[in-house]
């Protein structure tokens, strides 16, 4: 059986594929989806930013704001938030090689970042990978305050990135689509991966992004759920001691601290 789903997922990890899909959940006639959606995966719909009957498309509620305030942002200027609503999947050290391990498998960030010269930045530095389900909340907020000092947009494949795809495909999270963002802030530098997957149709940033952002300003949006990997430079930083595989953690929250701001958060 897994033999046969690994075949089924190698055909459908086309763009083409996660394009049609994303294209019948842009039309209209997809609104009246929205409320079965909602309740098949238990959304909290009184957090959207409108009345369910006010989204024209399935794509278009998949893609909703918030209400002002329903994500406090952490203001230490040491915290490392949460860019996203989301599941953590893999954290830990990067080693001496430049390689993360995620669920029996090893990337280097060379892979990840797709060559990028700034990538032995991250050896001996700190990873974090999020995995956005289709129930949570799909936009991607800046975890840092700092400037956008250059950005990269790899095409790639649509595999799926849930536990399945990560254990069991070979490499997703440097086979498929992504767009990265590279920052520097006042504790160093950082790169925000956002990764396609299966039924992903896009990975976008939001309009007018602004070069400079604060700490939990909008960053960019996945029209369906995906992943975000963050790596952070090697330095005085610390992940919270509660972090683990299989946390939920959302918008704003800390992830971890740099400096005295360890003890001070």
């Amino acid at each position: 059986m897994r033999r046969l789903f690994h075949t089924l997922t190698e055909l459908t990890s086309h763009k083409w594929s996660s394009k049609l899909i994303g294209s019948l959940t842009k039309t209209r006639g997809s609104r009246w989806l929205i409320s079965w959606y909602s309740r098949a995966y238990g959304i909290h719909t009184e957090d959207a930013e409108k009345p369910l009957k006010a989204y024209q498309s399935l794509n278009e509620f998949f893609i909703r704001r918030l209400k002002d305030g329903i994500r406090p942002i952490d203001q230490n200027n040491a915290a490392l938030v949460s860019p996203v609503d989301a599941t953590i999947t893999g954290i830990g050290r990067i080693d001496e090689k430049s390689i993360i391990h995620v669920k029996g498998q090893n990337y280097t960030t060379d892979e990840l970042l797709g060559s990028a010269p700034t990538f032995n930045r991250y050896r001996e530095g700190f990873f974090i990978i999020l995995y956005l389900s289709p129930a949570n909340y799909h936009r991607v907020h800046s975890p840092v305050t700092g400037t956008i000092i250059t950005k990269n947009h790899i095409f790639g494949r649509a595999y799926p990135v849930n536990e399945f795809g990560l254990k069991h495909m070979n490499k997703v999270l440097s086979r498929n689509e992504r767009l990265i963002t590279y920052m520097r802030h006042q504790y160093g530098d950082l790169s925000i991966v956002k990764v396609g997957a299966m039924n992903v149709s896009s990975i976008k940033y939001t309009n007018s992004l602004a070069i400079h952002l604060n700490k939990g300003d909008e960053l960019a949006y996945f029209e369906f759920g995906s992943t975000v990997v963050l790596f952070v430079e090697n330095g005085a930083f610390e992940f919270l001691q509660n972090l683990c595989l299989g946390t939920q953690v959302r918008v704003g929250e800390p992830l971890g601290y740099w400096g005295a701001g360890f003890q001070n958060g």
